[in-house]
């Protein structure tokens, strides 16, 4: 992978799935830490960086891997912020410690060189999927998070694997169009913070998007895409904003 280029940039990524299931992702992102996260001044994970995070005192490799990664991007002096997303939502302030990153909540508005920019994981917006709202509506909770975090870990690891199977067997029998972002809440979000561009993951669905507006602003939606078959980042720097991806 080649390196980025010394303008003063920043990096975004998010639905990285990291599991010990999946070794090839887990080099994919020890390569882009070190060759391209180096180079950036500041590296947004805008949710699901893991499968499944069980709590701040999971010791799995994933769990040492990340924080070996994150903390030498802290000692590059380069900036981490991480939002959680629907597979990582017990991500928190002691892992953010222990890795020197800071934890951003969702939503969060940023300046961006020289506009606002609204980060998002992007499911809240997904709302035609009834089952899912309730779900996310539920493991959002902070008084069922901490039942969680109460349990042993062996029986959130069984707790995670059965939520698993229950994502992937629910979401095959789904339409399409009902598991992306539904397009009232993506312009009440820019109506609600003022914002001329939005980034997000969760849908899977990389893509630049541009907004019809009633005024001369020009909205941008910028989509992160899952890490699969391939790695996605979105490059901002002054004045440029592209997604880009690569082969691993």
């Amino acid at each position: 992978m080649a390196s980025s280029n010394s303008t003063d940039h920043s990096l975004f990524i998010s639905d990285i799935h990291l599991c010990e299931q999946r070794p090839d992702i887990s080099q994919a992102f020890v390569d882009f830490c070190a060759h391209q996260a180096t180079q950036a001044s500041h590296l947004y994970i805008l949710g699901d960086l893991c499968d499944a995070w069980l709590g701040d005192d999971d010791n799995c490799a994933i769990a040492e891997l990340l924080q070996q990664q994150l903390l030498m991007l802290a000692e590059k002096n380069v900036k981490v912020s991480i939002m959680v997303g629907n597979r990582d939502f017990l991500m928190g302030h002691e892992f953010s410690k222990a890795c020197n990153c800071k934890l951003l909540p969702d939503p969060s508005v940023i300046e961006l060189y020289d506009q606002s920019a609204l980060l998002m994981h992007g499911d809240s917006m997904c709302t035609a999927d009834k089952e899912y709202m309730d779900f996310r509506e539920m493991i959002r909770d902070p008084k069922m998070q901490q039942t969680l975090l109460n349990k042993p870990l062996s029986e959130r690891r069984a707790i995670a694997t059965m939520l698993r199977e229950k994502s992937r067997s629910a979401n095959a029998t789904k339409a399409e169009d009902i598991m992306d972002v539904t397009a009232s809440e993506v312009t009440r979000a820019f109506e609600q913070h003022g914002v001329d561009i939005l980034i997000h993951g969760h849908t899977h669905r990389p893509a630049v998007h541009q907004l019809p507006s009633t005024d001369e602003k020009k909205l941008k939606r910028y989509v992160l895409g899952d890490w699969d078959s391939k790695g996605w980042y979105l490059k901002a720097q002054q004045g440029q904003i592209a997604l880009h991806s690569f082969e691993f």
